[in-house]
């Protein structure tokens, strides 16, 4: 009966890594308030950090120990409340304005000297705690008017292909009026939208204020049609958000005909988070205006009423609100919904640039425009649609309410001279730093939205709603493993409690694991756990039946341990191979809460095979292997 002196080494060294990685999970997370900038470019200071401090103390909230690292402000809260931390970010939100985004977080009590080694806890899912609860809502009407508008587009052009012409058109909530010269055109006109685009909108020839004309009005079809797309582009658009930020295995689903459920499981940074998610930013590549020169020149003498020549519009250039402004026209060339790919980078100049990526489409209206605009100017505009909240009280109960009011933003992040043909390939240059330029390039790459969205409720999943669930998950375990404990000591005696020692060296392993690959731990996953305790006493009661039967059989008490685990081992490693298959399948096919519980039976299968085979041996071999003479076993 001899074991090898390597293996022991392993498992020292199993059980001391394990045990490292595993400590952080007896720090949980602290509820907290994180302020960052409302956009890439907004650069934070220190000052921030000491003028919320006195707002939350005018408002009798304490904090503690609270930091700014250079990018956000992070201030915990005193009374560790989640209630405490809800109103301490309405105060902010209040106080601080539209210039920065006030989330709700959770902050890390694990000590610098083991996050210094990369050990941190577990992730636990939203059924547990840790992690962001979103309900977006999609705009509709803002929806609409962007599809309306592209019809309109539609209409002029079929109209103008068949030589009709139309005075006006104009766009209503739900529909356009299309103004006509005379009867006749518009009789004409009606046969050829009712065959184009009779099936979306409802045709009726009417009598207005300017002569002739067609009300052309979505069905409720059309309009049910358009709303599902938006939301369907959205979720799409989002998941590809979220996989940019790395958060394992967040929720993103519909909820009614116009809202967007989103859960961040495990996420720190849930500023950052709610800033990329809720952006609705695109890009318009249009041609500098032909009276561009004219018009600056009139801003250049002084002059910044300077009336806007007809058929142009003119941005603010580098930053919102800008005094310096280019004139544009008003067709976009290609959008961002052209991106395929992007990415931030340097220059040759070391200055920060996003490389573009178009698809076919795109890049054959690029190429085709700058095969006939060499030498003149192109602008890139940045267009994000957002929303300010106010706060007012309600003349009826006398409570303070958000007032969420829409609006857009639009400035040109650049503007160029075209210095030759180019297509599918370019790189967009003048931004302001690095973290702008990862930030676009992020959000062209992820995909645009297919309409604004607008958070209307924000939850962190916190002691308040997930430390009953907590404390049932961690009963069950010590319930499990407390009847675990108790049966294999009555049966097998020190065996038993050979056994009992491998399983939580078992648990340990298990806990390290989870925490290292950053797997969410959810209430299934609790329940994986659990099932792990029983599946891996299972292999030491092969193990112990099987020396029991050798013992039957005369074989002496060394020899009976050493065929019990060599004849055990190949039914034990059969039936866990098994089940991890199972696993395998569960992961493959499931979503949320049940590839948690795969993956915890994956890990949980693992160790077992490792501990009830290896760890269990030793600690046999360190009881019974160093004797000269064993006459009998404490097996039961």
């Amino acid at each position: 009966m001899q074991y090898p002196a390597w293996k022991y080494v392993l498992i020292g060294l199993v059980l001391l890594f394990s045990t490292l990685f595993a400590l952080p999970n007896l720090y949980p997370d602290k509820p907290a308030v994180q302020i960052t900038g409302a956009s890439a470019s907004t650069t934070l200071t220190n000052d921030v950090l000491t003028q919320a401090q006195t707002i939350l103390n005018a408002s009798g909230i304490a904090t503690k120990d609270n930091s700014f690292d250079g990018k956000s402000v992070l201030l915990k809260i005193g009374d560790e409340k989640p209630e405490t931390q809800l109103k301490a970010q309405q105060i902010l939100r209040e106080k601080l304005g539209d210039n920065y985004v006030v989330a709700l977080n959770l902050a890390q009590s694990t000590p610098q000297w083991l996050r210094n080694l990369g050990a941190n806890p577990i992730k636990l899912g939203l059924d547990l705690r840790g992690g962001v609860r979103f309900v977006l809502e999609v705009d509709m009407s803002k929806t609409v008017g962007q599809r309306l508008e592209s019809i309109s587009r539609d209409v002029r052009t079929e109209l103008r292909n068949q030589k009709i012409v139309t005075t006006a058109i104009n766009t209503s909530a739900n529909g356009l009026t299309l103004n006509f010269a005379d009867n006749a055109s518009r009789d004409q006109a009606i046969n050829i939208l009712r065959n184009r685009f009779g099936n979306a909108y409802q045709l009726q020839p009417v009598l207005n204020n300017t002569g002739a004309a067609i009300n052309m009005t979505l069905t409720d079809a059309a309009l049910a049609q358009i709303s599902q797309d938006a939301v369907t582009q959205n979720l799409t658009t989002l998941r590809n958000r979220i996989n940019e930020l790395g958060v394992a295995e967040a929720v993103v689903q519909s909820q009614g005909a116009n809202r967007i459920v989103v859960e961040l499981p495990g996420v720190q940074d849930t500023a950052e988070a709610k800033r990329v998610i809720g952006r609705t930013a695109n890009l318009e590549f249009r041609m500098v205006a032909p009276q561009n020169a004219e018009y600056q020149a009139q801003l250049q003498s002084g002059n910044a009423n300077a009336p806007v020549p007809a058929g142009t519009e003119a941005y603010s250039f580098g930053t919102v609100g800008s005094p310096a402004k280019t004139l544009l026209l008003p067709q976009a060339i290609v959008t961002g919904q052209n991106v395929e790919n992007a990415q931030a980078g340097l220059d040759q100049n070391n200055r920060p640039e996003v490389s573009i990526n178009l698809d076919t489409a795109g890049g054959k209206l690029m190429q085709n425009l700058t095969t006939q605009s060499v030498g003149k100017q192109m602008a890139v505009l940045f267009i994000e649609n957002k929303q300010r909240v106010s706060f007012a009280k309600d003349p009826t109960t006398g409570q303070t309410k958000e007032v969420r009011t829409p609006y857009a933003e639009s400035h040109i992040i650049n503007q160029a001279t075209i210095q030759g043909v180019f297509g599918s390939q370019f790189q967009i240059t003048g931004l302001t730093n690095n973290a702008e330029a990862s930030e676009l390039a992020l959000l062209l790459r992820a995909g645009a939205l297919a309409a604004p969205m607008y958070f209307v409720e924000e939850r962190t999943i916190g002691p308040s709603l997930g430390q009953d669930n907590i404390e049932k998950g961690i009963f069950s375990t010590q319930v499990g493993y407390l009847l675990v404990f108790l049966f294999m000591v009555m049966f097998y005696r020190l065996f038993g409690l050979i056994a009992n020692i491998a399983l939580a060296f078992n648990l340990i392993i298990i806990l390290a694991v989870m925490s290292v690959i950053g797997s969410a731990l959810t209430l299934p996953g609790i329940a994986g756990i659990v099932l792990t305790i029983g599946m891996a006493v299972d292999a030491n009661v092969l193990i112990f039946e099987r020396i029991r039967e050798e013992l039957a059989n005369g074989a002496r008490p060394k020899s009976a341990i050493v065929a019990g685990f060599n004849r055990a081992f190949s039914s034990i490693f059969d039936a866990q191979i098994t089940t991890l298959i199972v696993a395998f399948i569960l992961f493959a096919i499931g979503t949320g809460p049940i590839k948690g519980f795969a993956v915890t039976l994956a890990i949980g299968i693992a160790s077992s095979i490792f501990t009830s085979v290896t760890v269990t041996r030793a600690l046999i071999q360190l009881a019974y292997g160093y004797r000269k003479s064993v006459k009998r076993l404490s097996i039961g």
